[in-house]
């Protein structure tokens, strides 16, 4: 047993010394060991879990040293500790191999450099630099055929961040300045001013004189393009991209109504259905609704994702009419007019510099104008005076029977209304539509009691079938003011009274002109 001993202590130590190096005494604190995993493989066993971050950002380092582009893996660090008294831990070299290999079985794609391109709320991913800029010519394109404008991406001094934002050259300011800045550089410019300041003003220039063409060229968008990194399905191929740019989209936009607008033009002169305009906007109930002047309606318009804005110098021929010259006459209403000169067309030479937004004219300046022959104006005489108002005679009551054919609805009435009745009791206030003198009050054939007043735009109105009048003729009442009482006198069916508007003598549809 003695022998058996020593050589079993003799061993022991022949153990210890020959593994030293790996074992390390533990104190009892509680987990003192710990295997290390990553993505779900052990890649090692440690003293101190703090070290495997250490050990992980390094091996991240040698994973992205190893593509000149970003790369995306998965990272998910997990460990797993235990108290023991004696235990082998691996070197950080070996840990960091074994992450590397783990983070290598992990990589989900190689993210590509690429830039994202935004304009208003349309965004697009390309590739490189030049195929942005291939985009944004393919816009410019279609107004500059002979590429005499091109864009470039420049720093947007106005954002804190690097984005980057368009700006527009023309080859001919190019090479202008590069022109100017020899001359500057050898001194020429000072001579050639004082030269040209004792020359005489240049005469009007002739319609040769002038260069014509496109003068301007810029976007009607802000473009914003920063640098991303994406996948390959996020990309989106260069055809696709400018086909998406550069076709017309419908886009809404507020259109204000004008006096003379009508909504079936205002859809016609913007390519709407009529019945889409009214889909669009809450306030049309149908094609019969009432618009206003200063009304905002929403149309669409097509018009590219991008848009662009030039300035074209032309030469035309045209016809032309003469802006009308207006006859102020105080006597007369604002709705009262006449004619005392027709017009006639002129034809003139004309160099004007005109401006577009895609295909629409925004403005046009006239730069020079030769007649060949004068234009004859319109003339017109008109009134300057607002014309009266008119308004329902009484309140309430139910429209019972309205202008125009009908039925005779009893004998002797006529099968051809010449007023508006609205039904009410015997004894309803009945006021005067509009401020006149009274013309005619007493029995009328037909009316009943009656009253006519004779307005100051040359207009009357008539109110039949009264039960009582309250006025006599040559008396001057006021809009609003009570005349007479409803009735059932005349050729009537039932309590109601009958309204009528005349001009020029003749009965009118009284609804026409009552506010």
């Amino acid at each position: 047993m003695t022998i058996a001993y020593i050589k079993v202590a003799a061993l022991t130590c022949a153990v210890a010394a020959l593994f030293l190096p790996h074992m390390q005494t533990l104190e009892s604190t509680g987990d003192n060991l710990f295997t290390v995993y990553l993505n779900g493989v052990q890649v090692g066993v440690m003293s101190d879990a703090g070290d495997a971050d250490e050990c992980l950002i390094e091996a991240r380092k040698r994973l992205a040293g190893e593509d000149d582009e970003m790369v995306l893996a998965e990272s998910d660090l997990t460990w797993t500790g235990e108290e023991v008294l004696w235990g082998k831990i691996d070197d950080k070299d070996v840990i960091i191999s074994n992450m590397l290999a783990a983070l290598r079985g992990s990589v989900k794609k190689t993210l590509n450099r690429s830039y994202t391109v935004k304009i208003n709320e349309y965004t697009v991913n390309l590739a490189s630099t030049e195929e942005v800029l291939a985009l944004l010519q393919a816009s410019l394109k279609k107004y500059d055929s002979e590429n005499r404008y091109y864009a470039d991406l420049v720093l947007d001094s106005n954002r804190e961040l690097n984005v980057l934002t368009t700006q527009i050259y023309s080859a001919k300011e190019q090479e202008k300045e590069e022109i100017e800045e020899v001359m500057t550089s050898s001194g020429i410019n000072a001579t050639l001013d004082e030269i040209f300041a004792d020359i005489e003003p240049a005469s009007e220039k002739d319609f040769s004189d002038y260069e014509l063409g496109l003068l301007e060229l810029d976007f009607g968008d802000t473009v914003e393009v920063v640098e991303s990194y994406l996948q390959d399905y996020e990309l989106t191929p260069l055809e696709k991209a400018i086909e998406e740019v550069t076709k017309d989209q419908e886009k809404e936009q507020i259109y204000e109504v004008v006096a003379g607008d009508t909504l079936s033009q205002i859809a016609e002169n913007n390519g709407i259905p009529l019945d889409r305009l009214i889909a669009m906007n809450d306030t049309i109930e149908d094609e019969n609704s009432l618009i206003r002047v200063g009304d905002e309606l929403i149309v669409t318009v097509p018009e590219p994702e991008l848009s662009v804005e030039r300035t074209e110098q032309m030469y035309y021929e045209e016809d032309y009419e003469a802006e009308i010259i207006y006859v102020e006459n105080d006597d007369w209403y604002t709705n009262q007019t006449q004619t005392l000169q027709e017009p006639s067309a002129g034809h003139r030479k004309v160099v004007a510099d005109v401006s577009y937004r895609n295909s629409e004219e925004v403005s046009r300046e006239i730069l020079k104008e030769e007649i060949t022959y004068a234009a004859v104006p319109k003339i017109v005489e008109r009134g300057t005076k607002i014309p009266p108002t008119y308004l329902k005679p009484i309140s309430g009551g139910r429209l019972s029977s309205r202008f125009g054919r009908r039925k005779a609805p009893t004998r002797g009435a006529s099968t051809y209304h010449k007023g508006v009745d609205w039904a009410t009791p015997v004894g309803t206030a009945v006021m005067a539509s509009c401020t006149g003198t009274v013309s005619r009050a007493g029995w009328g054939k037909g009316y009943g009691y009656v009253v006519y007043i004779n307005h100051a735009d040359g207009r009357q109105t008539r109110y039949g079938h009264l039960s009582k009048i309250l006025v006599k003729q040559g008396q001057t009442v006021t809009q609003g003011q009570k005349i007479a009482l409803s009735g059932n006198t005349g050729v009537s069916t039932g309590p109601h009274i009958h309204f009528e508007i005349l001009i020029g003598g003749t009965q009118v549809d009284p609804f026409k002109y009552l506010n």
